[in-house]
């Protein structure tokens, strides 16, 4: 057998990671779950190859963001017709879709490539405290303590 210190996509030992986002900040905890997401928390890690956990995260509703952020910071999209820029507040967003800011800070923080596309659907996002993955017994993962 040949050593290497490259580690094979089949050779890889997912974990199930549950995180609680009340009262986190969304930059911080979504370059914490992107750090996850690609397995740099790992002593094997190959960057070319996707061997991160997978995360699952509940309350993302009660998440907090710094200074006037909630009234200041817009979200965009349009069609590509001309005249269709849409914008919303982060407070607007949070009432309309509230996973859908930690899922657009998380996004950011990957790389934009096929990989990060991949990782993104590692990643369950619920803005209440029940989740459907009781089955993968994801275990308890704290934020704040683990770097």
């Amino acid at each position: 057998m040949q050593m290497t210190t490259f580690v094979r996509k089949e050779d890889v030992k997912r974990n199930w990671l549950l995180i609680d986002a009340q009262g986190q900040t969304v930059g911080r905890l979504a370059s914490r779950i992107a750090q996850l997401l690609r397995g740099k928390h790992r002593p094997d890690l190959t960057p070319h190859v996707d061997h991160g956990d997978f995360v699952v995260v509940i309350n993302a509703d009660k998440v907090q963001f710094s200074g006037k952020k909630w009234d200041e910071k817009k979200y965009y999209r349009h069609s590509r017709f001309f005249g269709s820029l849409k914008e919303k507040t982060a407070r607007q967003m949070m009432e309309e879709r509230p996973t859908f800011i930690l899922e657009e800070a998380i996004r950011g923080m990957l790389p934009k490539n096929r990989l990060s596309r991949r990782l993104m659907t590692k990643v369950k996002i619920y803005a209440g405290p029940e989740h459907p993955h009781k089955a993968q017994k994801p275990v308890a993962y704290s934020v704040n303590d683990s770097k």
